[in-house]
């Protein structure tokens, strides 16, 4: 019998320092400094924030404490012993545990067995379900946890998929747990939820590291921080002695405006027109359920909803990444309903997707090559078979100027740049050739704040003076009541309910709308989107 036992963490002292991470220097083959002289420390039964830009070095800090990379210099003491951490396996052996942004679960299987995989209770030549449900069940129950040990992990919610990976590291021991980004897909009600775990998690002296850009969230849940700008530590402490503009200025090194000054909408005509777009997955669940509403020149819309509700595949099917099962698409008049994504983008539509790295670039390809990509088939960089070389790296150049795109030159392999970035390299894309519609999905996932306010900035001075119409889809419940002219809600594949004005919207109440738990009357939602028609 290989029973796995869970334990609570030791009698470690509570306040003590569990974790020092002294001199950390990591360069990468390409020169990039990523760690300089790196100090970090921790102390038990704490949530301690890390904050900073994105190429900041956070990530690379976390990696090596997780021993997914190694230091070139510098020592991890973990529970007062100098340890070198090879690799992930040996870090989840000492009792560190991460959950990273995106999660990595088996779909298919049951949220027991995505739990206990690899440490199954009675290990053999046979897997006793019951006992893993028991074990996982008792765990889930000792921390508040309310999720179904059975069900499917495919058809439970993304903040229940996040709760399956937290359960996860606890089943193995871990004392000290990393969080990465962890509200980035929730809804205040989840996110709420979430911070009273974390607190019963922290009474009973487990720690915590809580990687995040959300200040106000910082300011609420952690203990202390600790800065890390251009990979140097900037200084740890107390959180409730600093203000969210304190914080904004130790992250970027000057004042960063938190609150968005956007002139007023002056829509004009009808640029995008979605009409009872209909799509199931390959699972059979509807994805998108008769999907109508119109988008403006020169207007913002923001679409807003939990994760899996719909989003993606909306963005997908107008853009025609995905061939839709019913219903009509029209970009300023013209029918693109089962246009290919090059047919639709030549008409007008550029689309940042959510996934950056897998569909927004190529990584291993230069920032010049990326960032002329859609002006392949133009003809104004040459003809297909032969670009002019000093067009594309003066036009490169021009761009990298413009969006503020740090790096230390446009032809090395955007893969090197930090994910802030990229996702500038992206936006300039897409942006640069003044497209008539613009999809925007999740334009500022995972950056930091100052490259969030430079893609706000250039999301609504387009919008405005180039009378571009933009279909925000975001995660970030500030972010799309900040920037939207108007809203729309998605649960389940529908809309549940839509907002002409967006002003005395809060995101407690949307928050509702997310999660089915507020509806609007369909035919009085049929009868407003279609009054803006």
């Amino acid at each position: 019998m290989n029973q796995m036992i869970h334990r609570d963490p030791d009698d470690f002292p509570v306040g003590e320092e569990i974790l020092r991470m002294s001199g950390i220097t990591k360069v990468y083959g390409n020169g990039v400094l990523a760690n300089d002289n790196v100090n970090f420390s921790v102390k038990k039964g704490e949530i301690h924030a890390i904050m900073g830009e994105n190429g900041a070095g956070k990530s690379t800090l976390m990696k090596i404490l997780f021993g997914s990379e190694q230091p070139d210099r510098g020592e991890i003491c973990f529970k007062g012993r100098v340890l070198t951490i090879e690799s992930p396996k040996k870090a989840v052996e000492l009792g560190i545990g991460m959950v990273y942004q995106h999660f990595n679960l088996a779909e298919s299987l049951t949220v027991a067995e995505n739990i206990v995989v690899g440490q199954e209770p009675d290990r053999g030549i046979f897997f006793r379900q019951k006992n893993a449900y028991d074990a996982v069940e008792a765990l889930a129950k000792k921390y508040a946890f309310d999720i179904d040990p059975k069900s499917r992990v495919r058809d439970i919610s993304v903040g229940k998929k996040q709760k399956v990976e937290i359960l996860k590291i606890l089943y193995r021991n871990s004392e000290l747990i990393i969080l990465d980004e962890p509200t980035a897909v929730l809804t205040p009600q989840e996110t709420e939820e979430l911070f009273r775990q974390l607190l019963l998690l922290k009474q009973n002296g487990y720690t915590i590291i809580f990687i995040s850009h959300k200040i106000n969230e910082v300011k609420t849940i952690c203990d202390r921080m600790t800065i890390i700008r251009a990979g140097k530590t900037r200084g740890t402490y107390d959180v409730s002695e600093l203000s969210a503009n304190d914080i904004s200025v130790l992250m970027v090194g000057r004042d960063v405006v938190q609150k968005i000054d956007k002139p007023s909408a002056k829509p004009g005509k009808t640029a995008l027109s979605v009409r009872d777009l209909c799509y199931r997955n390959e699972h059979g669940a509807v994805m998108l359920d008769h999907v109508s509403f119109d988008l403006r020149a020169g207007e913002i819309l923001g679409v807003a909803g939990v994760e899996g509700s719909g989003q993606r595949e909306l963005a997908e099917a107008v853009s025609g990444m995905l061939k839709a099962q019913g219903g009509t698409v029209a970009l300023e008049g013209s029918d693109v309903t089962g246009g290919t994504p090059g047919e639709i983008r030549a008409l007008g539509l550029s689309h940042i997707h959510e996934d950056r790295m897998s569909y927004g670039i190529a990584k291993n390809v230069s920032i010049t090559e990326n960032l002329i990509a859609n002006r392949c088939d133009s003809g104004e960089l040459g003809s297909k078979a032969f670009f002019d070389r000093k067009k594309t790296s003066s036009l490169a150049e021009e761009l990298v100027k413009e969006y503020q795109i740090v790096c230390k030159s446009p032809s090395v392999p955007i893969g090197m740049l930090s994910g802030g970035n990229i996702q500038k390299a992206v936006v300039a894309r897409e942006m640069s050739v003044e497209p008539r519609v613009l999809l925007a999905n999740q334009p500022t996932r995972g950056i930091d704040v100052g490259a969030v306010e430079f893609i706000h900035e250039r999301l609504i001075r387009d919008s405005r003076e180039k009378d571009c119409a933009v279909l925000l889809i975001s995660s970030d419940l500030n972010e799309v009541l900040e920037m939207s002219d108007s809203l729309i809600v998605m649960y389940k594949g529908h809309i549940s309910g839509y907002f002409s004005d967006v002003s005395a919207l809060t995101e407690q109440e949307l928050g509702l709308y997310m999660l089915g738990l507020k509806q609007q009357d369909g035919q009085a939602l049929k009868e407003a989107l279609h009054e803006e028609v």
